[in-house]
C-alpha cells in the first residue's frame, strides 16, 4: 500500500492529490493508495482517503505501507524515514498557494542528500519515482535530537 500524507497544514495541496489519484486510476500503481489529504478541496475517486487521522491510525498505516509520499513537512518525513520505509517528498510550493515560501523544497533536498528519501520536482515522473523507490536501500534514520538538547543545555550553563 501507499500512504500518502498532505499532514495538518492550513493549505491545500491539490497538485499531489490529483497526481496521485491520476496515478492510481490510470491502473500504473500496482498497489493500492490510502491518501491523509488534510485542508486540499480536491477529493479523489481512485484512492481511498481521510482528511485527517488519530496518531494511532496515523501510525498504523504507516507502518503497513510500503512506500511513503509525502508534503516536505519535517514530522511527517521523519516519522516515515524512522519506519524505514521508501519515501518521496514533494514539497508544498508557494507558487501553488500550498504554503507561503518554499522551505519545504530546502527540506525535501536535505532528505535526499542524505539518502533518506526521493524529493519530487516539478516535471519529474512520479511513476519512475516510485520505480526508484523500490530499488534503493534507505538508510536508518538517527535522531539528533539528544545531541542538540545537550548543546542547548551547555549553551545554557546547565540549566
Amino acid at each position: 500500500m501507499i500512504f500518502v500524507i498532505l499532514g495538518t497544514q492550513k493549505f491545500q495541496m491539490n497538485r499531489l492529490v490529483r497526481l496521485i489519484d491520476n496515478l492510481a486510476g490510470s491502473g500504473k500503481l500496482d498497489m493500492p493508495v490510502v491518501a491523509q489529504i488534510g485542508q486540499s478541496d480536491y477529493e479523489p475517486v481512485n484512492l481511498k482517503f481521510h482528511r485527517f487521522l488519530d496518531k494511532s491510525e496515523f501510525d498504523r498505516l504507516i507502518a503497513q505501507a510500503e512506500l511513503i509520499i509525502t508534503h516536505g513537512g519535517v514530522g511527517s518525513i521523519v516519522t516515515a524515514v524512522k519506519y524505514r520505509k521508501p519515501v518521496i517528498v514533494v514539497p508544498r510550493l508557494a507558487k501553488y498557494g500550498e504554503h507561503v515560501d518554499d522551505h519545504q523544497r530546502e527540506i525535501a533536498e536535505a532528505f535526499a542528500k542524505k539518502g533518506y528519501a526521493l524529493c519530487y520536482n516539478d516535471g519529474d515522473d512520479m511513476e519512475e519515482l516510485i520505480s526508484v523507490s523500490k530499488c534503493m536501500d534507505f538508510p536508518e534514520y538517527i535522531s539528533q535530537t539528544d545531541n542538540i538538547s545537550q548543546i542547548i543545555n551547555i549553551y545554557l550553563g546547565g540549566i
